[in-house]
């Protein structure tokens, strides 16, 4: 350097400011010298990188790419550059530290850059494949970042105190307690979410409910805190991932992998309107195509039986008999059984449920072979349509409580 500096004193720069322009002239070269590293990295070697990921038929490329992995990695050269023509500065020793720390920490956030968006380039290239529908690793990589960033700042730190990250480790005991209470919310997340994954609980696209936590709606995210539902009017709610460990909820993703989602409901039926079937009522139920060959064993029942005991023809309760209600089960349940919507090879069941102040409900437990809610909905409208159109049919009516028509209509008899 005392040649450079001699150099500067012929060309007549004057011995009082020589140290300050040589210093400049110096810091000017490492400018320079960067400038031209991070024009090659970026506007050529990057430029190469573009050209081949373009060519390439791989997508995990393109992920990277799009990632901004290639371009943060670029940023590497102008640092390299300083860091290793920073000896030029040797006459300046405390500049020439300075430079250097400068520089090594900008290489340590760089890193620290490159591998968080090569983590989120992973978990863009695991979503591309089938098992990510159901399995979620969003979470886990955000655990790993955490690592990561707490690591960076470890070392930025040791670098800061001229220390080494070993010795800062040696000294993280004393902060557990601090750090457990800073990331007490993603520890119990991550303890959470593998128990959830371990237990296979939850996965994308799984209906949940949780009333606890007024929850209804489809999981679209699970991070490492919270777990992401889309309700049914499109809004969005969150819950914490540990949540669904400790407290109660409800997965419906046996519904989609069962061959029928289930219809459960009842109608009820005013005892009043029960009673036994006399020869005009079966008569007119023969005529029914579907209760034709029951109708006709019944028939065939009670007259058999009305053969051999003389009593029988004098009153209905001395015979064989059949209600109307009865009918009216057989009915629904041959109905049901022809139903192309329905799948009978799973539970199967028309049954009374018992007698309330609201009359006697019939029960029907079936299973629709369209899961889709709209279609599911769609059918289970069209079945109770018509088992309310026709109870009339077998002198049945629904229970209904009295409405102010009903009121008037009895004021206007007395």
């Amino acid at each position: 350097m005392e040649i450079f500096r001699n150099w500067l004193l012929e060309i007549g720069v004057p011995a009082k400011i020589v140290h300050f322009a040589e210093f400049g002239i110096l810091i000017g070269v490492l400018i320079v010298l960067s400038i031209i590293a991070n024009f090659l990295a970026k506007k050529i070697i990057l430029s190469v990188v573009r050209a081949l990921v373009k060519k390439s038929k791989n997508k995990w490329d393109d992920i990277l790419l799009e990632r901004k992995v290639f371009h943060r990695l670029s940023h590497f050269a102008p640092a390299l550059i300083i860091y290793t023509f920073s000896y030029i500065l040797s006459d300046y020793p405390m500049w020439m530290a300075l430079v250097q720390k400068g520089s090594y920490l900008y290489m340590i956030i760089i890193s620290m850059l490159i591998i968080t968006s090569f983590i989120n380039g992973m978990h863009d290239i695991y979503q591309t494949h089938e098992i990510s529908k159901n399995r979620s690793i969003k979470g886990y990589l955000q655990v790993v970042k955490i690592i990561i960033y707490v690591i960076t700042a470890i070392v930025i730190i040791a670098t800061l105190m001229g220390r080494s990250p070993f010795y800062m480790l040696s000294g993280l005991g004393a902060f557990t307690a601090i750090l457990m209470l800073i990331f007490q919310d993603s520890i119990k997340g991550l303890i959470g979410g593998i128990q959830l994954s371990a237990n296979d609980m939850v996965r994308l696209g799984d209906w949940i409910t949780a009333p606890k936590h007024d929850i209804d709606g489809s999981v679209v995210e699970i991070n490492l805190n919270t777990i992401r539902i889309q309700n049914p009017d499109m809004t969005f709610s969150s819950i914490p991932t540990y949540a669904l460990v400790n407290d109660t909820f409800s997965n419906f993703r046996g519904v989609t992998e069962a061959d029928g989602r289930r219809i459960k409901r009842s109608i009820n039926i005013d005892v009043n309107s029960i009673k036994l079937c006399n020869s005009e009522m079966l008569q007119k139920f023969e005529k029914i195509n579907i209760l034709k060959d029951f109708i006709a064993l019944v028939i065939k029942d009670i007259d058999a039986y009305s053969n051999v005991s003389a009593d029988a023809k004098e009153s209905l309760l001395n015979g064989k008999n059949i209600s109307n209600l009865r009918v009216f089960r057989k009915y629904v349940e041959v109905y049901l059984k022809n139903h192309n919507l329905i799948n009978p090879e799973m539970m199967f069941l028309v049954r009374y449920l018992e007698p309330t102040p609201n009359g006697l409900p019939l029960d029907i437990w079936v299973f629709c072979v369209n899961k889709d809610l709209v279609n599911f909905e769609a059918v289970q409208s069209e079945i109770f349509e018509h088992i309310l159109s026709v109870i009339r049919e077998f002198d049945l009516k629904v229970f209904q409580a009295p409405t102010g028509n009903d009121i008037m209509e009895a004021k206007k008899r007395i």
